[in-house]
């Protein structure tokens, strides 16, 4: 004997079908996304340990003396995704220096200074840490002229640096005045200033420090 089901039986006998259909096709979408994720994640952590490779790289060896077989050993990847992501090595190397200037910039933030002491104290920490990898950027331009934008741009911000922590000064004087200033100020606090107290000359930090400030401070205004 055929039983017949009612409309309410046949609901519930295919609900579950039609619910277990979109339960599945919203798991292939979750998947999807998670491997796209995962793969944009992928890209961004090599492409990171390319550039920090290469900035390594680039402080450590003449740009002329690069290798791209050392930079992927370092980076964990083959020279060709290098080539792919960066086209050539001169692309490659102007990318790792903008990596390297973004990430040190943060080192010098005008809104941590509140005194000549403490400006002067931003600075040497900076190029304590930086300031050798700087000049061998700067002596790098002549055998990589790309780099000129890129060192144009760190020293416009230099500029830029000394223009905000040293402002109670400058607004302090007349325009033809104000523009000799601010060519004091940058030449004091710029790096090839350090180099020669720290350097050439053998100063301690502590001592390059004090040098600074007191070449400063009969310039400017303290705040």
């Amino acid at each position: 004997m055929r039983v017949l089901q009612s409309p309410s039986n046949i609901a519930r006998n295919t609900l579950p079908i039609a619910q277990f259909q979109f339960n599945l096709t919203n798991m292939k979408r979750a998947t999807r996304q998670y491997q796209m994720t995962t793969r944009a994640l992928s890209a961004a952590d090599t492409t990171h340990r390319i550039l920090v490779s290469t900035a390594e790289e680039f402080w450590n060896s003449p740009t002329p003396d690069l290798r791209l077989q050392k930079i992927a050993s370092k980076a964990e990847v083959t020279v060709q995704t290098i080539l792919r992501q960066f086209g050539t090595k001169e692309n490659l190397v102007l990318q790792a220096t903008q990596f390297e200037r973004d990430r040190i910039q943060a080192m010098r933030n005008p809104k941590d200074v509140h005194s000549v002491d403490s400006a002067v104290h931003q600075l040497v920490t900076h190029y304590e840490a930086m300031g050798n990898r700087v000049l061998r950027m700067l002596a790098e331009e002549i055998h990589l002229p790309a780099l000129s934008e890129i060192v144009g741009i760190g020293k416009k911000q230099h500029q830029m640096w000394c223009r905000v922590v040293f402002a109670k000064t400058l607004a302090s004087l007349p325009s033809a005045r104000r523009k000799i200033r601010l060519a004091q100020l940058v030449a004091i606090c710029d790096v090839y200033t350090w180099k020669v107290l720290r350097r050439d000359c053998a100063l301690s930090s502590k001592s390059t420090e004090l040098a600074l400030i007191e070449m400063l401070k009969p310039l400017v205004k303290d705040n």
